[in-house]
């Protein structure tokens, strides 16, 4: 069983590794569907995992201001929901686009619900950990205290891992497709949006 591990991690290691450029990969859509994320080059993407009954879930307020505000100018934001933090993502992939569509109007693309860290994520993930890691809580957020407590006392080193840490973390990808910048769920519309308005 152990051999069968290593050769099963060996594997999968190498096919991440061969996948060098953000493009190389495909996921699904809401509906099962295969979507190859090539169809974006071109576009700045902003890739989030979201959850629809966590503090961060008014975001999605923000998300859809910054999608009316650049779509037109080659914005497109992935929406990936994750169960993963605090079970704050558990509806069915069609619940979850009805609550976002119906609750907040969104009109980004959704995806299938993912994994974002452990031995099930979404390769994806996987790749975008690996160009940008934690960039750190801002420090002027309200809930910055309350997530850095709770971090350290599970790891006095949480800061120095890649790792996901919650809900509606942003990577932000050039039109290049390089992954130029994270953001954790504690950075706001206000920090976002000039970075967002640089690459377009």
């Amino acid at each position: 069983m152990r051999h069968l591990l290593i050769i099963l991690f060996t594997y999968l290691s190498i096919n991440v590794m061969a996948q060098n450029s953000i493009y190389d990969f495909t996921v699904k859509d809401n509906k099962g569907n295969d979507i190859q994320l090539a169809q974006y080059k071109g576009k700045v993407m902003l890739i989030v995992n979201t959850a629809t009954a966590c503090g961060f879930t008014p975001q999605y307020n923000d998300l859809d201001s910054l999608y009316d505000s650049y779509a037109a100018k080659g914005l497109e934001i992935l929406d990936f929901p994750c169960n993963q933090f605090g079970a704050q993502a558990p509806g069915t992939d069609e619940e979850i686009h009805e609550f976002c569509t119906l609750r907040f109007n969104t009109q980004f693309p959704r995806f299938k619900k993912i994994e974002v860290n452990g031995e099930n994520e979404q390769p994806l993930y996987t790749y975008l950990k690996s160009q940008k890691g934690f960039a750190g809580f801002d420090p002027n957020h309200p809930l910055t205290n309350i997530l850095h407590d709770m971090f350290s006392k599970a790891d006095a080193n949480y800061t120095s891992k890649p790792d996901i840490k919650w809900n509606f973390t942003k990577f932000l990808i050039d039109r290049e497709g390089n992954v130029v910048a994270r953001f954790e769920p504690t950075a706001t519309k206000e920090v976002l949006a000039p970075a967002i308005e640089a690459l377009l």
